[in-house]
């Protein structure tokens, strides 16, 4: 029997994926990293505070920098993470996202010496 919930419209939504909603969220922000919470939490599928709340354990244990740039928030990957569970531990989130998000390794910018 396939698992699966129907949505408006007729299609059909998987009831559970390979990756988690913090995995989706990353996916989201490498491909895009100006993107809004509220479009994030559209493309994942769950609302906006939980969007907000993911962003925010992204970065603080420092997957991701926030910087505010104007009224928006601009994202970056720090690419030399490890994955968090020990299984996946010696791979790091930009082979994560070189695979499943089909991107380059994203690079850290360098601050510049003064």
């Amino acid at each position: 029997m396939a698992r699966s919930k129907e949505e408006p419209g007729g299609t059909t939504k998987p009831t559970w994926t390979f990756l988690t909603n913090h995995g989706h969220v990353l996916v989201c922000i490498a491909t895009d990293p100006g993107v809004r919470g509220r479009d994030i939490a559209a493309r994942v599928g769950i609302t906006e505070r939980a969007a907000q709340a993911i962003i925010a354990d992204l970065v603080r244990e420092g997957y991701v920098t926030r910087t505010r740039v104007g009224r928006r928030n601009h994202y970056e990957i720090n690419p030399d993470r490890p994955l968090r569970h020990p299984v996946e531990q010696p791979h790091s989130i930009g082979e994560f996202l070189q695979v499943v998000a089909g991107l380059a390794a994203p690079r850290r910018r360098r601050a510049t010496a003064s």
